[in-house]
Formats: structure tokens, C-alpha cells, sequence
């Protein structure tokens, strides 16, 4: 029998366009044992996936050649390195099967991010480049979109804290500000004035994020969002809050694939980051907000400031243009 390990330990969106091979290869592998290999706390991202038989979890500290001893344990035929990581190439050693990877495509990124140059034949989703990793198993994209399924337990209690606070019938606009690095943040007076004008429009904005986000969630608060729950649900509850919403509003974050995997139209604001990179919503009702800047791309991921001090990629966005986009995209 087959069982493959498919192996991407983070980040919550690179976890998320896992997802889309996931099922392809659950649909063309019938009778496979698809074994999914990842931190500990991305775990809840796939961990009620249907198509999933396991979830195998590195736990924080833990050695690489335990993780190895585990999963030698379950003989796999196949093993998909979906991270191209040292972690991941140790396992590819340690753990003896078929692996196979995919394109980071490396050189065509710094290219385009150092000379402007761009390099990149024809720009594909990350989504479907992993599943050049798949090759020998003959799976092929279904069109669809990434999955984030959810638990019975994170649903329910979605449900009881918005009926705690009035919101069970409310519609409600989601809100992600933070992101890991200050590039990819709109402003946060941007982020206000969005509130009142969608608060305008008929929604309760609700403040989704991590721990980090507590502080940019408590300002918007301040300033008239019905709530926030930045740093107090889990990945899961997030994703079931996603869920009830009507739209959602994000950066380049993993909150904005969370709004995919749960069939929720969402409008992405692209700063320093670009189409080419494989990033933009996958296959989902979505909006991306952009500036064509001579600048852009100026990194991979964000920086902790921008290069030229003027952040115009995310500035020059106004809250004006995001209201319109929801207006568009949820009409």
C-alpha cells in the first residue's frame, strides 16, 4: 500500500496551499495513507482534513532523528518534500523512501526582486507548483481551492462567543492587520478609517490575528471595531471566524489563505511582495489591491522598514479603494 509522507512544517499559508495536492493525490490514490509532517503548532491546519490519514508532529525541540525514528516507523513508500528546507533535506536522509521536491525558483525571485528582471517564464501558484513533488504519483491540479478544514469544537465555540456578544446575526467584515514584518502592514489610520466606512456600510468588523497583533487590534477597538480576537482563539476558532464572515480584508498573511481555505471572498493588499511570487489567493472569490511601483518587489517576505522610507506600495492604497473593493467583490 502506499503511504506517503507529505512534508511542509510552515507556514500557515505555504501549509494551506499544500492542500489543493492533498486532495489531488487522495482522488487519484484512493487506497494511499497520506501522512502529513509539520511543527506542532500548524498541526490544527490540517488536522481535521479528511484527506488526511495522520498527522505527524514535530514537537518543539525535539531532534530531528526522533521525528525520523517515527516516521521510518510507519514504512513510506513516497515522501514529498514540500518545504526544501536543511530540516526537511535531513529527513529526506534519514527517513529512506522515494522523495521527491519541487522549484523553489530561487534565482528568478532574487532576480526580480534585486535587478527587476523578471525571469519567471510563466508566474504559477505555489499551490500547483507543489505538485511538481508529485510527479510519479500522476496527480494534477483539480481547479479547486485550498482547504482549511474544521473541527466540530472550533465551530461551536465561534458560535457561543459571537452570540455572547450580540454578533450571531450580524454580518461581519474580518479584519487582519498584522503581519510578521512592517512592510506587509497597511497603515493602521488606513485600517481605521476602513472600519467606519465599512462600519457604515452595515458591518461589524471583528479584529482577527496572532498574540503579536494584540497591540494593532486594541487600537482599532479603540477606534469603533465591535471586537478583536487577536491572540485569543486558536487557529482553528480563527478559521471558523473566517468562516461566518462576509468578507475579509488582509495583507499578503496567512489570515488571507485561512479566508480561502474556508470559501470566504477576501481582499488582499500586495505591497512589497508580487504576483510572480506564487502568493496571490488561489482559486477563491478575491480582490488584490496593488500599486505598480518601480520598487516593487523589494523582498521575499517584508522587511522591518522600507528601503526608500516612503512604503507607497501600501500607503498609496486608500481606504476609499478597499471599501470599493468589498463593495465589488461581495456585491
Amino acid at each position: 500500500m502506499l503511504c506517503v509522507l507529505l512534508v511542509r512544517f510552515s507556514s500557515i499559508g505555504d501549509i494551506l496551499l499544500t492542500t489543493p495536492l492533498v486532495r489531488a493525490l487522495a482522488r487519484r490514490h484512493p487506497e494511499a495513507k497520506l501522512v502529513y509532517v509539520t511543527k506542532r503548532a500548524m498541526a490544527p491546519l490540517v488536522a481535521d482534513n479528511p484527506h488526511v490519514a495522520e498527522v505527524v508532529a514535530l514537537e518543539p525541540d525535539e531532534p530531528l532523528r526522533h521525528l525520523a525514528r517515527r516516521l521510518r516507523a510507519l514504512a513510506p513508500t513516497h515522501g514529498l518534500d514540500l518545504h526544501g528546507s536543511i530540516r526537511s533535506a535531513g529527513l529526506r536522509v534519514l527517513v529512506p523512501c522515494r522523495w521527491s521536491g519541487y522549484r523553489k525558483r530561487k534565482l528568478a525571485r532574487t532576480l526580480l526582486i534585486s535587478t527587476k528582471l523578471d525571469a519567471y517564464r510563466r508566474p504559477t501558484p505555489v499551490a500547483e507548483r507543489y505538485f511538481e513533488a508529485a510527479r510519479r504519483l500522476d496527480a494534477r491540479p483539480d481547479g479547486g481551492p485550498p482547504e482549511f478544514c474544521l473541527g466540530a469544537g472550533a465551530t461551536t465555540r465561534v458560535a457561543q462567543w459571537l452570540a455572547e456578544r450580540g454578533l450571531a446575526g450580524a454580518t461581519l467584515a474580518a479584519l487582519g492587520p498584522g503581519a510578521a514584518h512592517a512592510t506587509k502592514r497597511w497603515p493602521i489610520a488606513h485600517w481605521a478609517a476602513l472600519g467606519e466606512r465599512l462600519g457604515t456600510a452595515g458591518y461589524r468588523t471583528v479584529v482577527v490575528g496572532g498574540p503579536e497583533d494584540r497591540g494593532l487590534a486594541q487600537q482599532l477597538v479603540a477606534g469603533g471595531a465591535a471586537a478583536s480576537v487577536a491572540g485569543e482563539f486558536s487557529l482553528q476558532e480563527t478559521g471558523a471566524l473566517l468562516q461566518r464572515a462576509r468578507v475579509v480584508v488582509s495583507g499578503d498573511t496567512g489570515i488571507m489563505h485561512m479566508a480561502t481555505g474556508v470559501g470566504t471572498p477576501v481582499v488582499a493588499l500586495f505591497g512589497p511582495t508580487v504576483a510572480q511570487f506564487g502568493f496571490f489567493p488561489y482559486v477563491a472569490p478575491s480582490a488584490v489591491l496593488e500599486r505598480e511601483l518601480d520598487c516593487r518587489p523589494c523582498s521575499a517576505t517584508g522587511t522591518a522598514a522600507c528601503p526608500l522610507g516612503h512604503h507607497r506600495c501600501l500607503a498609496d492604497i486608500t481606504p476609499a479603494d478597499v471599501a470599493a473593493a468589498v463593495d465589488r467583490l461581495v456585491a
